[in-house]
């Protein structure tokens, strides 16, 4: 077992990859057997396509307030003419879907919360082509985001009600961001300096959902986190590092998020959740509040 990304560094040297270190984990951890293991990632891997796919073809929440807009950036990449890159916009598009199929209480994988579950989707789906990932290699990078994604909970939080946004899609884009290096061919330590680079641009993100729904900003922030992660990646990838060690910033994403006020975590107390409009839209889902 390992605690920290120092320690996961070390110990995946003695394994083939880090996904296969993860999976080392999880036998011990969960008495399941190697194959057992690898047959469940499986059917999140399935979970995660499905839901992209739905999501692309068009789905509204139960509320109105999402739904749509990943058709719109489906049919904006299929137009040619955007400013990012095609895998950037694609990664943009799947996060879109994943997040308005749960808004739409659709069947998604959380990664690691129903809340991010865009993130690590939509760039394992945009980039899987472009690196020609076979079905096994698919598994890998979930089970490699899985194993930094296993630190961040431990050491700080990956919830918003917990540590704010910068917990919850922060650890998602972290984790999507070092799988894909890795996937790309990477070292693990930079697959680590990508994990240091994306909680560094994301820390302090305060979770506020307007009317207490995982729907606005939340669709859109999964958005934000899979291009972070595509970022995150590339700058690691050109040798670019982090002057402060990946485990410090971790516990400072810890520190952060035991100081941000409870107006910040999930309680639609403050930010874009007491805005005059998102007021509005709360009374209109769930009626006046009673004084």
């Amino acid at each position: 077992m390992f605690y920290t990304i120092k320690e996961l560094i070390e110990q995946s040297k003695a394994y083939p990859s880090v996904a296969e270190l993860m999976i080392a984990t999880e036998v011990d951890n969960t008495g399941r057997n190697k194959q057992e293991i690898r047959q469940l990632m499986e059917r999140n891997l399935e979970a995660m396509e499905a839901s992209i796919d739905k999501g692309v073809a068009g789905v509204k929440s139960l509320t109105g307030l999402t739904g749509g807009e990943a058709k719109k950036m489906d049919d904006y990449l299929q137009a040619g003419n955007f400013l990012s890159g095609d895998l950037v916009v694609t990664a943009v598009r799947n996060a879109i879907a994943v997040n308005e199929v749960n808004a739409g209480m659709g069947l998604i994988c959380a990664t690691p919360t129903a809340g991010s579950a865009g993130v690590l989707a939509g760039v394992l789906f945009a980039i899987r082509d472009r690196l020609g990932l076979s079905h096994d290699q698919q598994v890998d990078f979930l089970f490699t985001a899985g194993a930094f994604g296993l630190v961040i909970g431990n050491n700080a939080g990956i919830a918003g009600a917990e540590g704010g946004c910068q917990e919850e899609v922060g650890s998602a884009s972290a984790m999507a961001a070092a799988a894909a290096v890795l996937a790309s061919g990477g070292t693990v330590e930079q697959a680590s300096y990508a994990v240091a680079i994306t909680l560094q641009n994301l820390m302090g993100l305060i979770c506020d959902p307007v009317a207490g729904l995982v729907e606005i900003p939340c669709v859109k922030r999964n958005a934000m986190g899979a291009s972070q992660a595509m970022v995150s990646a590339d700058m690691a990838l050109a040798g670019l590092t982090s002057v402060i060690p990946t485990d410090e910033v971790i516990e400072a994403v810890r520190r952060v998020g035991e100081q941000m006020p409870s107006a910040f975590k999930e309680t639609a107390e403050g930010g874009m959740a007491t805005t005059p409009t998102a007021l509005r839209l709360k009374e209109e889902i769930w009626g006046a509040d009673d004084k």
